[in-house]
């Protein structure tokens, strides 16, 4: 049976929190800094998992706050979250009973941030998501590992623990997806309240089977569950596009773009390639109007904070948001037989939400498809081309511009 996709299709922003262990090293050991992502930290410097697993006896995230996460995004527009319940490196960041490798157990912090960010979900009307590592564990001597005939991660970094545990003959992956992944997933999917969207990551070697048994068991427990396509073999119920990926047109199903708001998705100190607001409202809009949502990526300090940076970016954000939300929320892609060449739109009923990129005195569009009865900037219509007149730029992350049609878009 088909999954009903409509909540996700009209929520067009989510939030994606990459959050563990790996914010503690911040892309740096052992005085060197490494060149990618700073959740991949374990596999690019090949760190014994005896030594990496004592980071977690100094993760105490004392300033963690749900209620403010959760408050900042939804004032933002964000609608949903994704949160990493436990990534490749194998740390549950939530209270597991299937092992003492989580937050609970193994640090001074001894709280369970999934089910205080599930209360704040609720609290704020923000549906909760969760990010769970079905394949990769670098922990479990039988994690998923494709084998040394596989390509390296960015052409540098082993996908499985190939360090620890180099006999790759002699995995039993069945052993780890019985005994871990399938128990972490019970309990995820039985404790912890409603949630929306499971996103599955690098299936690689993962057979069908597995994957849907994956699959079968979220689904039977929350029936109404969403789950990525990186689930793999083809059983996810929405499209998760690459990395950093935007589509080039519009897309005729389900589907959403994680990006991250710097460069990487795990905390890195370093990192200060910050995207700026104004380039956030651009490409929520842009893919908006292409029918994808927006899966943007913040990864939490080792304190328990967001970022200073990311919270600014929601602090511009909100009041525009605030002004824009109809045209980007539950609202139709851009319904014209074409992008306009200045910015983007997308419909409600007989009104379309145009947003103005590239400002200028005169905005032509091309091919309307009915008469226009009443705009918010002056306008004229010769046959099917519209010229709207708006005058001086509004001081706005995007401005936005309402043209209202004799018929439905």
């Amino acid at each position: 049976m088909q999954k009903d996709t409509t909540w996700f299709r009209n929520a067009r922003f989510g939030m994606f929190i990459h959050w563990g262990l790996y914010c503690i090293p911040g892309g740096i050991w052992e005085g060197k800094e490494m060149p990618y992502i700073g959740e991949w930290i374990q596999s690019c410097f090949r760190i014994p998992n005896a030594t990496y697993s004592k980071l977690a006896k100094g993760f105490n995230p004392i300033h963690f706050n749900a209620d403010e996460w959760i408050s900042a995004a939804a004032q933002a527009g964000v609608r949903y979250i994704v949160f990493t319940t436990k990534h490749h490196d194998g740390f549950a960041m939530y209270h597991t009973r299937v092992s003492d490798y989580n937050i609970y157990d193994a640090t001074p912090f001894k709280r369970d941030p999934l089910a205080e960010l599930a209360a704040a979900c609720e609290k704020y009307d923000v549906k909760l998501g969760v990010y769970y590592s079905h394949n990769l564990d670098w922990h479990e001597p039988n994690g998923g590992d494709p084998g040394p005939k596989w390509h390296k991660n960015v052409g540098a970094m082993s996908w499985g623990n190939d360090w620890d545990f180099p006999d790759f003959e002699h995995k039993n992956f069945d052993q780890y997806f019985h005994d871990k992944c399938l128990p972490q997933l019970r309990e995820i999917f039985t404790n912890y309240g409603r949630i929306n969207t499971l996103w599955c990551d690098c299936p690689l070697q993962m057979t069908k089977d597995y994957s849907q048994q994956v699959y079968d068991l979220v689904t039977g427990l929350q029936p109404l569950c969403l789950i990525n396509s990186r689930i793999g073999n083809d059983l996810g119920d929405y499209g998760s596009m690459g990395d950093n990926k935007l589509p080039e047109g519009y897309l005729d199903f389900p589907a959403e773009s994680p990006v991250t708001l710097n460069n990487t998705w795990g905390f890195k100190i370093k990192d200060t390639n910050w995207k700026s607001p104004e380039t956030v409202a651009n490409q929520l809009v842009m893919l908006a109007s292409r029918n994808t949502n927006y899966l943007l990526n913040v990864g939490p300090q080792p304190d328990g904070r967001l970022p200073q940076a990311a919270m600014d970016v929601f602090a511009k954000l909100a009041p525009w948001m605030q002004t824009v939300t109809t045209a980007v929320h539950d609202c139709k892609p851009n319904p014209l037989k074409s992008e306009i060449p200045f910015g983007y739109c997308t419909a409600n009923g007989n009104q379309l939400n145009v947003f103005i990129r590239d400002w200028a005195e005169s905005l032509v569009i091309q091919d309307v498809p009915s008469n226009v009865i009443s705009a918010s900037v002056p306008f004229k219509q010769d046959g099917s081309t519209l010229t709207l007149l708006p005058g001086q730029r509004p001081d706005s992350l995007l401005p936005l511009i309402t043209v209202k049609f004799q018929d439905n878009l």
